[in-house]
């Protein structure tokens, strides 16, 4: 996934949502139709999906000393300075060792690719770590492992907005490879413990022999347009929070997309879809989703929420929106996320958010 950002055209270099959120966007008409919303890039790692079934393949890229590493652990990495911690794989598998603080799991990530901010051909490995260790305890804060001692552990929402293109490829496959493995340590078939193959990308039950691949699990999330061209967002939780979105759902065995839009909407805001258009995408592995962005229209104009996913949904003109937004009235999806870019797809631009001092 790449962070979503505002929209731009065709021409235009995708903005990183790292650098200052002023610059200076193409405004585009209102609702205007792209290829997709979010401009595909292309990947910045080289999966090795071929080179890592081969047996031995991941304690060999450990062993060569060329090879870096992350270290994950429930959900979090290890960060310095607002980007991944990556640091030399082999030494940190011997130091972590000798601490007491043994990978549970290492799992190759790939090789970077030209256009990432990595040397051409770095391969990445990661390291799982069953507990996380505390950077700052004796045997580390000398930076022994080359885990320096302001190293933290954290989130990936957390320090989203401050990592380059590359850490945030690597955090989010990570995240989403891991997070599989926590939940899939038995067969499914017979309940058996399964053994991790292939670089960390299959499990193999040694009972029955079949082999468990990674699973993501597709959802929709659309803008709903209604015929005067006002925006539906609603939000779960308390009647008088503030946070609006975009309406999501996730699709289900038998369904098109369309067809899980069309439901979904139905179920949470009791509104008739008439039309659906795919818009773009982004992977979101809390813990394994695919994120397909839609907008669509209705002729409805009342929306009624079901009370359960979603307690509260409004209309808004884009005046209303944007003044809504500045005047902390409402709140609305973060620049990271595909609803923000669905968002400002049907507003033509940029939505202003309120100042922080404000």
């Amino acid at each position: 996934m790449s962070l979503a950002e505002s929209p731009a055209s065709k021409n235009q270099a995708p903005a990183n949502v790292a650098q200052d959120s002023t610059a200076t966007l193409q405004r585009l008409p209102a609702n205007h139709l792209m290829d997709t919303v979010l401009p595909v890039r292309p990947a910045l790692i080289d999966r090795g999906s071929g080179a890592r079934m081969k047996p031995g393949m991941v304690d060999s890229v450990v062993s060569s000393g060329r090879a870096l590493a992350m270290v994950l652990s429930h959900r979090q990495a290890l960060v310095r300075g607002g980007g991944l911690l990556l640091t030399d794989a082999a030494g940190l598998a011997e130091s972590l060792a000798e601490a007491g603080s043994p990978p549970a799991m290492t799992i190759y990530l790939g090789a970077a690719m030209a256009g990432s901010q990595l040397d051409e051909g770095t391969e990445i490995v990661l390291f799982v770590l069953a507990e996380p260790f505390e950077v700052r305890a004796e045997q580390f804060e000398r930076g022994i492992a080359g885990i320096p001692s302001d190293a933290v552990w954290t989130g990936f929402r957390d320090v989203a907005a401050l990592l380059n293109a590359t850490d945030t490829a690597l955090f989010i496959e990570a995240s989403a490879i891991a997070n599989w493995h926590a939940t899939h340590v038995h067969c499914p078939r017979c309940g058996a413990a399964t053994v991790v193959e292939a670089g960390g990308w299959v499990r193999r039950c040694p009972a029955d022999n079949s082999e468990h691949y990674p699973r993501t699990d597709p959802a929709i999330i659309v803008t709903v347009v209604g015929p005067d061209d006002r925006l539906l967002l609603g939000g779960g939780g308390p009647l008088d929070a503030k946070n609006f979105s975009t309406l999501a759902g996730f699709v289900e065995p038998g369904e098109s997309l369309e067809q899980a839009v069309v439901r979904e909407i139905q179920e949470e805001v009791g509104v008739r879809v008439t039309a659906a258009q795919y818009l773009g995408s982004q992977s979101w592995p809390f813990p394994a989703s695919l994120m397909l962005g839609f907008t669509a229209r209705t002729l409805d104009t009342e929306a009624t929420p079901d009370g359960v996913e979603v307690t509260r949904a409004r209309w808004f003109s884009r005046s209303e929106l944007q003044a809504a937004v500045l005047s902390g009235e409402i709140v609305i999806s973060s620049r990271l996320s595909i609803a923000r870019s669905l968002i400002e797809h049907w507003y033509g631009g940029v939505i202003q958010d309120r100042p922080a001092d404000a």
